[in-house]
């Protein structure tokens, strides 16, 4: 007797966690959120391109904005009531995504820039001649 194997996507189980961090990574080019729990294992992801964007529409700031509702709503889902926000990069989305996700219901914690800034690093590019 063969036996049957089950077609189609498993149902992603409702996970007990009720807070975690929201990380907003904005470049010139495209906006990702990231939801994390508190240890940082990923929940939830999604970005200007996972919306339906392409090319340079990636990173406006409407993209942003639904690339953070779209997060949003998947962390919902697996029971996400708390979370604190940490921005990340010099992107037009910013803004957007961090608006996004204060309508969007979730109880806002933090919020906290974590742009990397060099302390004297590398040496900068030569300046541009047009």
């Amino acid at each position: 007797m063969a036996t049957r194997r089950r077609t189609g996507k498993k149902k992603k189980a409702k996970k007990g966690i009720t807070e975690g961090y929201i990380y907003i990574h904005a470049t010139f080019n495209n906006t990702i959120v990231t939801v994390t729990d508190p240890k940082g294992n990923v929940i939830a992801w999604s970005s200007g391109g996972v919306v339906g964007f392409k090319g340079a529409r990636k990173g406006t700031p409407y993209a942003a904005q639904l690339a953070a509702e779209d997060a949003v709503k998947k962390a919902m889902a697996m029971g996400l009531k708390r979370a604190g926000i940490l921005v990340k990069g010099p992107g037009p989305g910013r803004e957007s995504a961090l608006r996004a996700i204060g309508m969007s219901g979730i109880q806002v914690t933090l919020i906290k820039d974590i742009t990397p800034i060099p302390h004297d690093g590398c040496r900068p590019p030569k300046r541009r001649r047009v």
